[in-house]
C-alpha cells in the first residue's frame, strides 16, 4: 500500500513542477500553489500523509489531534541520510477544501554538523521530529511576517544555560545568561532573520536550546536548519500563527531520486523527490492509518 501511496505522491510531484518550477529556482518569491490541479486521489494521499505527520505532534498538556485541526502551514525538511549536512525544505499550505499544496520550495537547506537526530547541548545536530514555529526575530527590522517578532540588538540573548531558570529562551540583559548562551545580535547575519523551531518547549536541561530556522552562511549549522536569505524572508512573509504552524524534520532513506536535468526541467523533478519522501518521514505506528485506495 505504501508504494502505491509513494508512485502516487510522485505523479502528484511531476503535475507540480512545471507551475511551482519558477518558484523554486527564480525570483525567491513565495508564489501561489501550482496552478494544476491534480486528480482527487493524488491530492488524497499527499494530504494523509501530511496529516499524519501531523499526528506524531504532540502539544504538552493537549491532546494530539489538537495538532492535525489547527495547523494549515507545514514546513517539511527532508534528508536522504542522518548524518546528511544539507536536505530539502519545502512549504505547504492546507487550502480550504483541505488539500495540502506546496508553496515555497523545494530550496536547499543546511542542517547540523553532526546531521539530524537527536538534539543536545554542545553536540551539532538537528533535532528530529515535528515541532512548533512559535517565536521570530532579526537583527533586520521585521519583513512583514504576522509571527511574534522582535528586532535584535546587543541585549538580546537565547539563554543556553542549563542551570539557568530562564533556559531555552529568549532574554534582555547586559551579560549573558552563562553557558553556551548566544548573543541574537552580535552572532551576525545568520540572525538577520529567525524563527525559534520549539523542540523543546518544557526546557529540559540538556536537550539543547536556541535551534532555529534561519539564514544560511553556506556551511553547517549548530543544530539549526538554514536557508538562502531571501527564501528566509518569504518564509517569514508566508508564516501565519493562526495557521499553527509546524515544522517536521525527519530522514528518507528511500527517497525518490531527483530526475535528471532536461532542457525543459532544469532542475530535475524536484517537486515529485520533496512529496514522495512524506512517507518516509510517518512513524511506524501511524502508517497503518494511512487510509487505503
Amino acid at each position: 500500500m505504501l508504494k502505491l501511496l509513494v508512485r502516487r505522491v510522485w505523479q502528484l510531484g511531476l503535475l507540480a513542477m512545471a507551475a511551482v518550477l519558477t518558484m523554486a529556482i527564480g525570483t525567491g518569491q513565495a508564489s501561489a500553489a501550482p496552478t494544476t490541479t491534480p486528480g482527487p486521489a493524488q491530492t488524497s494521499d499527499v494530504t494523509a500523509l501530511i496529516e499524519n505527520l501531523l499526528k506524531s505532534f504532540t502539544v504538552p498538556g493537549a491532546p494530539a489531534p489538537q495538532a492535525v485541526d489547527a495547523t494549515k502551514q507545514m514546513i517539511v525538511v527532508t534528508a536522504p541520510v542522518a548524518t546528511s549536512q544539507t536536505a530539502t525544505l519545502t512549504a505547504f499550505e492546507k487550502d480550504e477544501a483541505g488539500v495540502w499544496k506546496p508553496v515555497i520550495g523545494p530550496t536547499k537547506a543546511w542542517l547540523g554538523e553532526k546531521g539530524m537526530g537527536k538534539a543536545q547541548d554542545n553536540v551539532y545536530r538537528t533535532p528530529q521530529g515535528t515541532f512548533a514555529l512559535d517565536q521570530a526575530f532579526g537583527r533586520q527590522a521585521n519583513p512583514g511576517t504576522k509571527m511574534p517578532y522582535f528586532q535584535t540588538d546587543t541585549q538580546d540573548w537565547w539563554d543556553s544555560n542549563p542551570q539557568s531558570p530562564t533556559y531555552n529562551t529568549h532574554v534582555r540583559q547586559q551579560a549573558s545568561p552563562g553557558g553556551d548562551s548566544e548573543n541574537l545580535y552580535n552572532s551576525g547575519p545568520v540572525y538577520d532573520y529567525a524563527v525559534n523551531i520549539a523542540h523543546n518547549p518544557n526546557r529540559v536541561p540538556g536537550d539543547a536550546s536556541a535551534i532555529f530556522l534561519h539564514v544560511t552562511d553556506e556551511k553547517p549549522t549548530w543544530g539549526c536548519v538554514a536557508i538562502d536569505r531571501q527564501k528566509m524572508i518569504d518564509v517569514l512573509k508566508w508564516l501565519d500563527p493562526s495557521k499553527s504552524p509546524k515544522i517536521t524534520i525527519g530522514v528518507n532513506v528511500d527517497a525518490p531520486k531527483d530526475a535528471p536535468a532536461t532542457e525543459a526541467s532544469p532542475n530535475g523533478d524536484l517537486i515529485g523527490g520533496v512529496l514522495g519522501n512524506l512517507a518516509a518521514l510517518i512513524p511506524d505506528a501511524l502508517k497503518g492509518l494511512i487510509p487505503a485506495s
